[in-house]
């Protein structure tokens, strides 16, 4: 059974690196795409990255294109959020997803969710 647990979180300055992490204690990892969504302060939430299933190939949001790196490691059952320059506009919950059949950039693709970790980007 997927459980999905986030780490890494916290408050950073802007223009700082952060990685966050997710790690499934199910077991079965290797067998879905990966996708990290967030959500700001009165906002929906929104799509951030994706990555296939063997990891081939990658989506990544308009906003932290260029700034943003998903990987993932299968061995460890973990996918992670590499975070370059950080801006007061990536501040928001970070959900990590697992998908059977899709990859991409829409929610209800998704089957398995963790419950969020808050990024914080401020001075």
């Amino acid at each position: 059974q997927v459980q999905l647990e986030e780490s890494g979180g916290g408050l950073v300055q802007p223009g700082v690196s952060l990685i966050i992490s997710c790690k499934d204690s199910g077991g079965t990892f290797s067998s879905y795409a990966l996708g990290w969504f967030r959500q700001a302060p009165g906002k929906e939430r929104e799509f951030v990255a994706a990555l296939s299933w063997i990891g081939e190939s990658t989506h990544y949001a308009d906003s932290i294109k260029g700034r943003f790196t998903i990987s993932r490691n299968n061995a460890m059952n973990s996918m992670y959020l590499q975070m370059n320059n950080v801006k007061p506009s990536d501040t928001g919950v970070y959900y990590c997803a697992l998908g059977r059949q899709y990859y991409g950039e829409v929610e209800s693709g998704y089957d398995f969710w963790g419950q969020g970790i808050q990024v914080t980007v401020s001075s």
